[in-house]
């Protein structure tokens, strides 16, 4: 069975540039650019990883974080941002600084 990969992010070179990568290690990947829609392909595809970016259309994505945290607890929440974001020393996920490395990708897998 293949991993999954969900990326929410209304930044479209971004999640090309993720689809693209994880494709190439065969990942099934699925991109969203709303909260909305984000949390619907959440709930159907239940991803291992999940990309976050915060800052969408309709809202702050990073505010979902307790929630899927709370009910996905196997897929591996990474939450990007564009904006210089605090370093965490949290187990549960990730942030991620954009631009976001192809080294920093690799460690992932």
């Amino acid at each position: 069975m293949k991993k999954k990969v969900l990326i929410i992010d209304d930044e479209q070179d971004f999640g090309l540039l993720l689809q693209s990568f994880f494709s190439k290690q065969q990942y099934d990947v699925k991109i969203s650019h709303t909260i909305a829609d984000g949390m619907k392909a959440l709930e159907e595809t239940k991803p291992d990883l999940l990309f976050l970016d915060n800052n969408l259309p309709d809202g702050l994505g990073w505010g979902k974080a307790e929630y899927i945290l709370r009910k996905y607890p196997k897929t591996r929440l990474n939450l990007v941002s564009a904006y210089h974001v605090p370093n965490t020393i949290a187990n549960k996920f990730h942030i991620m600084e954009k631009p976001i490395s192809m080294d920093e990708l690799k460690e992932m897998l």
